[in-house]
């Protein structure tokens, strides 16, 4: 079977790529902008660098800011009613993972009246139109969903995470300019670059991996291991390698799956609201012990591309122990918790377990798992 690589059709890097999006605009002949953008946002003027484009040339827009950290179907479905009754004809999504997200499932439902009912999109849904053409402007440097098929949609009800990959939802433009990350606290902006480093790393192991992913997670664990702590201290040269490393890790992910880090990350914002990074970057080193046996060589080239060095002259055993290692020290050194104490009720976890489990993310993992390997893993981590 033949391996599918879906990209943006255009994507725009460096200090001053959001000026682009008025060429784009008007090139593609798009009239009014419905802009995607978080409260946040909003609020402190991030949002505003990318409307004052949009005023300098001329071109209208309408705002819609009913977005949550973790969207729900109900962001969703009101952002669908403002759409309708907006007259755009294009989505300006401006934000992280969220904004995006919440775009993407406007967009698909807008083109696709079938999947009205949010939760229909969840897995691969059968949708037959392209979505609405979304310009994707990231100010955080993780999520890639700027360059990914994929979306993450909350249901509040059931306390669940839905995951929906579509290659039809994927950005006509990427706008990936590092002056709109400047402003990200330092939380999250190391949040933020270690759930990225786990897109790479997990996109690198996963049972789906072929030379051509291989090969974007590989610079992309490179990238973000010699820039993320340059990123959190603001430095300009870190979050213009951050924002590139992210992108790269998106690249090759969207397009081979992920494995049960994301798949035990996405209960957890579920239920408890906890930073996707943050819940990433906490169970990373763990699953990475537990997979090590399913993996080959691959972790020698990790510890490789974390700039460990004489991997070639140590043993199978060293050079896992050498990666996961690196993993760790990255995480601590840009402050992110060692284990779930914090966030995690014993009482919970047979249902993050069995929801884990379900997780469109768990088939990619290298290594078979069942619930009951996904129960000690969150045990070893409380």
């Amino acid at each position: 079977m033949a391996n599918r690589f879906v990209l943006n059709e255009t994507s725009y890097h460096g200090a001053g790529a959001i000026n682009d999006i008025a060429t784009e605009a008007k090139g593609r002949n798009f009239g009014k902008a419905f802009v995607c953008s978080d409260p946040d946002l909003v609020k402190f003027g991030v949002t505003g660098k990318v409307l004052k484009v949009l005023d300098d040339a001329g071109l209208t827009y309408e705002l819609y800011s009913n977005i949550k950290p973790n969207p729900t179907i109900e962001n969703v479905q009101t952002g669908v009613e403002a759409y309708k009754k907006s007259g755009a004809n294009y989505i300006i999504a401006i934000g992280g993972g969220s904004s995006m997200d919440t775009a993407k499932a406007i967009g698909i439902i807008i083109n696709n009246p079938d999947f009205a009912d949010v939760v229909s999109l969840e897995g691969v849904a059968p949708t037959k139109n392209k979505c609405v053409p979304i310009f994707a402007v990231p100010t955080t440097a993780g999520t890639a969903a700027e360059v990914t098929i994929n979306y993450v949609i909350t249901d509040a009800e059931k306390n669940r995470k839905m995951v929906c990959v579509d290659p039809k939802d994927i950005p006509v433009v990427a706008f990936v300019d590092p002056d709109m990350m400047s402003s990200m606290p330092k939380g999250l902006t190391a949040a933020t670059g270690m759930d990225a480093l786990t897109h790479a790393i997990e996109g690198y192991i996963t049972a789906g991996a072929w030379e051509l992913s291989d090969m974007f997670h590989l610079k992309a664990i490179e990238i973000i291991s010699r820039s993320l702590r340059g990123a959190v201290a603001n430095t300009p040269e870190g979050r213009a390698d951050m924002a590139l490393g992210q992108y790269v890790a998106g690249m090759g992910f969207s397009n081979v799956g992920l494995g049960i880090v994301h798949s035990m990350a996405h209960p957890l914002g579920a239920l408890y609201d906890t930073p996707h990074g943050v819940a990433n970057a906490i169970i990373l080193p763990t699953v990475m012990e537990y997979n090590a046996e399913a993996t080959g060589e691959k972790y020698r080239e990790i510890a490789r591309a974390m700039g460990v060095a004489g991997v070639d002259s140590m043993s199978q055993e060293e050079y896992r122990k050498a990666a996961i290692d690196a993993v760790k020290q990255l995480s601590t050194d840009v402050g992110i918790p060692t284990d779930l104490k914090e966030i995690v009720k014993r009482e919970d976890i047979p249902f993050l377990a069995q929801s884990a489990y379900d997780d469109a993310c768990r088939p990619g993992n290298p290594k078979e798992t069942s619930v009951e390997d996904i129960t000690k893993l969150y045990e070893s981590l409380i």
